[in-house]
């Protein structure tokens, strides 16, 4: 991402701040709509608990997709999308432009970052955006597999945050921030370097035969592919903890294993499941983490750079 090589003044960093708090808001809005089927049929790969083949209602992510459709219709794909929409907008808000931020402030004079810096950044923006997406998620996850059983209770977002209180929106945000730290340390570290790695972002062009006159600036596709690589990685390496965070948000319904905590679930799922149990959803995770990131960069980084800060 763009940033000033002259040192702010703390006035000027607060509106840069607040300037890229805006764009991450519409581009976390963007990015979150387009992928919101895949991260439905995700959520109820992952809360699957049954042992037996048999027993278990889904038989892998397109079984998931066709049976929602067929026994909810296609609005089943988009349950729970209000809140998500609500609440993704703070959340990618705050991580982007905490990532900007930490990195600007970690920067050499000469505008340089190391990768274990970036790293930092990256962490300290997957920590910073936990307040915001573990009440949006557990939520979300409650709303996404209430079409699970037939006849059951269907409530809408607000009555669940009532229900759950504010200490209860906060179930399982261990597991969140063990799964939103080291996922944004690695993606946030692997777009920058594939954007200058793969695609030269910022290399010198030769203009009209005289080199070194124009530095090369990522078109749409660079800047979407950038994205959706980086999300590879650090969706499928995320996801045994986003399998432990979906376990203690969900209710458990009758006959179904309940867990206390962290080590409870790992130590349960590994036992009664196997340790394969952890990358349930893996591929679901990266089918929507990979394009989701890739829209909501592409879009955040078009914004900066068709709508620049006006008070800068």
């Amino acid at each position: 991402m763009e940033y000033h090589r002259q040192r702010l003044t703390p006035m000027q960093q607060s509106v840069q701040a607040a300037y890229n708090f805006g764009l991450g808001a519409i581009a976390g809005g963007i990015g979150a709509a387009a992928v919101y089927p895949i991260d439905l049929v995700k959520t109820r790969l992952q809360n699957q608990r049954a042992v037996r083949v048999e027993d278990r209602l889904y038989h892998g992510g397109v079984d998931c997709f066709k049976k929602v459709i067929r026994g909810e219709g296609m609005l089943g794909l988009y349950r729970g999308l209000l809140p998500q929409l609500m609440g993704v907008a703070p959340e990618k808000a705050i991580k982007l432009a905490m990532n900007d931020l930490v990195k600007s402030l970690l920067r050499q004079p000469d505008g340089t970052i190391t990768v274990w810096r970036e790293c930092v950044a990256g962490g300290c923006a997957g920590a910073s955006q936990v307040v915001f997406t573990n009440p949006l998620e557990i939520v979300k996850i409650r709303l996404q597999v209430q079409g699970e059983t037939a006849g059951g209770e269907r409530v809408g977002a607000l009555r669940i945050v009532r229900e759950l209180g504010l200490r209860g929106l906060y179930k399982g945000a261990s597991a969140c921030l063990l799964r939103d730290i080291p996922f944004s340390a690695i993606y946030f570290t692997a777009y920058s370097h594939i954007k200058t790695g793969l695609f030269g972002e910022g290399s010198l062009l030769i203009v009209d035969g005289l080199p070194g006159t124009q530095v090369k600036r990522l078109s749409p596709w660079e800047l979407l592919a950038s994205g959706a690589l980086a999300g590879m990685p650090a969706a499928y390496l995320a996801t045994p903890a986003d399998v432990i965070k979906t376990r203690l948000q969900v209710v458990a319904r009758t006959g179904q294993q309940t867990y206390t905590g962290i080590m409870d679930a790992f130590y349960k799922i590994s036992r009664e499941e196997g340790l394969r149990a952890f990358f349930k959803g893996g591929l679901a995770r990266v089918l929507r983490s990979s394009p989701q990131f890739g829209f909501t960069l592409l879009s955040y980084e078009l914004l900066q750079r068709y709508l620049p800060n006006p008070f800068l």
